[in-house]
């Protein structure tokens, strides 16, 4: 298909007020979790032994963070044509280092936030004893550089802890963390002179999670000032299904972003953006149990389980000295006591791991350089269409792996490109990829596909099988549309591949033991409950006088443009009333998982990519998708927009609220003084349209029943068993 198109440059006036979210959260405590061991599990996500390539990382964060900024360089003027010319295949893929945990912070969290202390403004954190966290991460917004390719000069970034991508955060279910966000961003930053915002807010995409942690786009803060997000890493259902949540609403694959209103494109492109990574017994960090394993035989409460919280927490001791959390308690002997999985009908999948080694983070984007190496945008906030294809930071990198198999963990950061991905061997055929994950969530079963279409936010965790390879053999992950420019002079590396269509190399270079599966049967899907449906939205997605609009309105902080009451469940139509030839909206909605009910009246098929969770929605000209979801555990407000950037920018974004009541309107009416034109036909606003603001919900709610009554939508009674890999 085309690549989508950017968006024209016509720019709103921008609102930069810091709307902060109101005090008090209403909700009832709840007995406090066993944390101590769950953070000692955690933190031994930075151990030697585990990883690979965590200390070279780490190494090189701490050399970023030694490094005194750099001056913020002159915008390259005119628009350059094209990016220098580059060598493909002429540097490794860098994996980002794995943030590194940490049992104190100063000065110490709070509940409220510490406005004397630094801390900007913000409600007080939800159930903040409940989920009381043990682990912390200090992560530091400032300018660095960046080297994206040898033959480009170094580039000026903006990254968490001065590195792009920013670390990547491991961690578990039932571990509360914490994570401290200081801006520090240029204060002198002008966004007339420079492209970008130094006001910064960051979401974690898609963490269930409190609205004052969210990242709302409207809750900014000024350079000099920090903001503690508290992430329970719960699963979604807590408050139904004790002792801890729905196991079926877990997730893997999350990345957190700078959100910041009207700048999320430009302060993405400068690389505000990382990579969140959630295991628990299903989803373990490892391939196997090896020397972690348990002695026990199964038991009442499940199958055998490893042992690895308090082997892997006794290597942290030996390799970093550390014996205490915060609290005092010794984490190896809260480590012994504590079980990741106890109430977990589903056995460990053991697929490729662990990370930086068999699992591996591929975060894909692609920009514009000018001859002095520094990235080209319209000051303040417009982001060109790109003409380097960039995975983790570098320009068509190469990547060494072994005959066996592999996980990739694909992510499109934006801004808008979609990327339509195959996977070609040393003759130009196609080699086929095992989807497990759409938007971090386990599929019920393996899909197979030989091409891959990946949508602004999208994340797709596919396994690749080099086992039958040969050493020497190269593999091509190809894009469907070119580069815009060409590089050096460069003959296309094989029969059938265009090197202009190549986003990275992978070279085979040895073998390895592999104790890594892919099971027919991944994992069950939660129920869907018709009875918990109270109401039906219906968000329409348009483009009108140069302006993008949701529900023929643009985005306000002060306006909710709905409220969904907390314990219940709705159903939301999402249109793009452009035509089939016009723009493609990949709409992303805030703090829960969605199932697609229907796309255009078409219910998903067993094998379609579709039938499993998703956060990401992608909208063609004139699609209509039915999503069901449920809103749960949390207070507060929340979004849905596209995550096309610069159309998100271009204030195509709405704020919801969960509250205690469900409004029964959706949208207010947006011109109640009459000043738009009655003109039949004129577009939003015209009372001739029935899609203007101020929609009462559909009553009843709309729940499409035939398609509820289908099979695939039924509670699963028995697993397939066996593996396909």
């Amino acid at each position: 298909m085309k690549e989508m198109r950017r968006e024209p440059a016509t720019h709103s006036k921008k609102h930069k007020k810091n709307v902060e979210p109101p005090g008090g959260t209403g909700v009832n405590r709840r007995t406090a979790l066993k944390l101590g061991a769950a953070a000692g599990a955690a933190t031994i996500l930075t151990s030697r032994k585990g990883f690979a390539t965590d200390f070279i990382g780490a190494q090189s964060a701490a050399a970023a963070a030694a490094t005194p900024p750099p001056p913020e360089p002159i915008p390259c003027t005119p628009q350059p044509t094209h990016s220098p010319e580059t060598t493909p295949f002429v540097q490794p893929l860098p994996i980002p280092p794995v943030a590194f945990p940490q049992f104190t912070l100063s000065p110490a969290p709070t509940l409220s936030a510490n406005i004397a202390g630094g801390e900007a403004a913000r409600a007080d954190h939800q159930r903040w004893t409940q989920f009381l966290p043990h682990i912390y991460y200090d992560f530091h917004l400032k300018p660095a550089l960046h080297q994206f390719h040898p033959d480009i000069p170094p580039t000026y970034i903006w990254g968490y802890n001065g590195i792009y991508p920013g670390p990547t955060i491991l961690n578990l279910y039932n571990l509360p963390i914490l994570v401290r966000f200081h801006n520090e961003l240029p204060v002198t930053h002008d966004d007339t002179v420079n492209f970008g915002d130094n006001n910064h807010t960051t979401h974690l995409h898609n963490s269930h999670s409190a609205s004052e942690s969210d990242g709302f786009a409207g809750d900014f803060w000024a350079p000099g000032l920090f903001k503690d997000h508290h992430y329970p890493n719960i699963l979604a259902g807590f408050d139904t299904h004790p002792p801890l949540g729905d196991i079926r609403e877990r997730l893997s694959t999350l990345w957190y972003h700078d959100h910041r209103h009207s700048f999320t494109a430009t302060n993405n492109y400068r690389g505000l953006n990382g990579m969140y990574f959630l295991y628990d017994f299903i989803d373990t960090p490892f391939e196997g149990f090896g020397p972690f394993a348990k002695t026990a035989t199964t038991t009442s409460s499940g199958p055998a389980r490893p042992d690895w919280e308090t082997n892997l927490m006794q290597t942290l001791l030996k390799t970093e000295g550390a014996t205490t959390d915060s609290l005092g308690t010794t984490v190896a002997s809260a480590a012994a006591n504590f079980d990741t999985n106890a109430k977990s009908a589903f056995p460990p999948l053991f697929l490729p791991g662990p990370y930086g080694v068999y699992d591996i983070p591929l975060n894909f984007t692609d920009k514009k350089f000018c001859p002095d190496g520094q990235m080209f945008a319209t000051v303040p906030d417009a982001v060109p269409a790109g003409d380097k294809f960039c995975v983790n930071g570098a320009i068509q990198p190469f990547f060494q792996v072994k005959r066996r198999k592999y996980r990739f963990r694909m992510l499109n950061s934006g801004p808008a490109r979609i990327w339509t991905f195959s996977l070609l061997d040393n003759g130009g055929g196609v080699q086929p990829m095992t989807v497990v994950c759409t938007d971090g969530n386990l599929l019920t079963a393996p899909i197979p596909v030989t091409s891959l279409q990946v949508f602004v936010s999208s994340r797709f965790d596919v396994i690749v099988d080099f086992s039958k390879t040969n050493i020497g053999d190269h593999w091509y992950l190809t894009n469907i549309a070119p580069q815009f420019t060409q590089n050096a002079p460069e003959p296309n590396p094989a029969p059938g591949v265009d090197i202009n269509t190549v986003v990275m190399r992978f070279d085979i270079v040895g073998d390895a033991p592999d104790n890594s599966q892919v099971p027919a049967h991944l994992i069950d899907y939660p129920d869907l409950n018709l009875s918990e449906v109270v109401t039906t939205r219906i968000w329409n997605f348009d483009l009108f006088g140069g302006q993008f609009h949701v529900n023929d309105l643009i985005f306000d902080a002060d306006r909710a443009d709905a409220v969904v009451k907390q314990g219940t469940a709705e159903t939301w139509i999402i249109r793009n009333r452009l035509p089939a030839a016009g723009w493609v909206h990949p709409v992303h909605i805030h703090l829960e998982e969605g199932r697609v009910l229907s796309r255009n009246g078409v219910a998903p098929g067993l094998t379609d990519l579709e039938s499993g969770r998703r956060d990401v929605y992608p909208l063609l000209g004139g699609d209509e998708v039915h999503i069901y979801l449920r809103f749960r555990e949390w207070f507060g407000k929340y979004m849905i927009h596209c995550h096309n950037l610069g159309h998100e920018d271009n204030f195509m974004l709405v704020r919801w609220d969960v509250g205690t009541t469900t409004s029964l309107v959706t949208s207010p009416f947006k011109d109640p003084a009459g000043t738009i034109p009655n003109t039949p036909g004129a577009g939003p606003g015209d009372p001739a349209d029935p899609d203007h603001g101020a929609q009462p919900n559909p009553n009843p709610p709309i729940l499409t029943e035939d398609i509820f009554r289908e099979d695939r939508f039924k509670p699963r009674k028995a697993a397939k068993k066996g593996v396909v890999a």
